[in-house]
């Protein structure tokens, strides 16, 4: 059984970056039943960014997978032997959360080498880096993944990206303080655009299964 691991760094359930992580899910299990497409969600574990302790440097002992025990250890450990991953992330200040980053020390730091800075994963595998944003395609500050995306496709291979801008942050506007937006056009980018995204993370979820199957 092949698995797909999708990591949700997004603190709502039901929202952008779910909805997008969803509709990808649908599209990989469309593809074959012998594909396992697992979802986590990094606000529901109890777990900390890298700690320094540099167990996995330990001579004799180093391992290209964190060794600190905490409830991100057996994700970590599920991602080592995956056979796809998926990270998503909506869009705070310009980046990911502080959960995806913190996820992503621990995801990253084991691979790398400081006897000759080679960055290693225990597995290449296909990648895709799901972000949604308030900001337009015209207007954002986005720097995404930034220097952790590297890690990745040095580690894992060049990464698809999907982008869903422009999204909704509230379902009623008239509830909040947000007198800087016209929900009139938002709501007029997302009649033109959501079903689009979300058929976009549909057919990413259908190509990576597919290139799992049919490597």
């Amino acid at each position: 059984m092949k698995k797909i691991m999708i990591i949700d760094g997004g603190p709502r359930k039901t929202f952008n970056t779910a909805s997008m992580l969803q509709k990808f899910a649908e599209g990989a299990s469309s593809v074959s039943n012998e594909i396992e497409v697992k979802t986590v969600r990094l606000y529901d574990l109890d777990y900390k960014g890298c700690m320094s302790c540099m167990a996995c440097k330990v001579k004799g002992k180093a391992s290209n997978v964190c060794k600190f025990r905490d409830a991100l250890t057996p994700v970590l450990e599920e991602i080592a032997v995956a056979d796809g991953l998926v990270l998503g992330s909506p869009n705070y200040f310009g980046e990911i959360t502080a959960q995806m980053r913190a996820f992503l020390e621990r995801l990253a730091f084991a691979w790398l080498s400081y006897n000759d800075y080679s960055i290693t994963a225990p597995k290449r595998m296909p990648v895709v880096l799901v972000e949604t944003m308030n900001g337009t395609p015209e207007y954002n500050n986005d720097h995404g993944y930034g220097s952790m995306e590297h890690c990745i496709t040095q580690a894992l291979g060049q990464p698809e990206k999907l982008i869903a801008y422009n999204t909704y942050q509230v379902k009623n506007y008239d509830h909040y303080e947000l007198g800087g937006f016209s929900e009139e056009a938002k709501r007029r980018y997302r009649e033109e655009h959501w079903q689009e995204d979300l058929q976009n993370a549909f057919e990413a979820g259908k190509r990576m299964a597919e290139a799992i199957v049919n490597p």
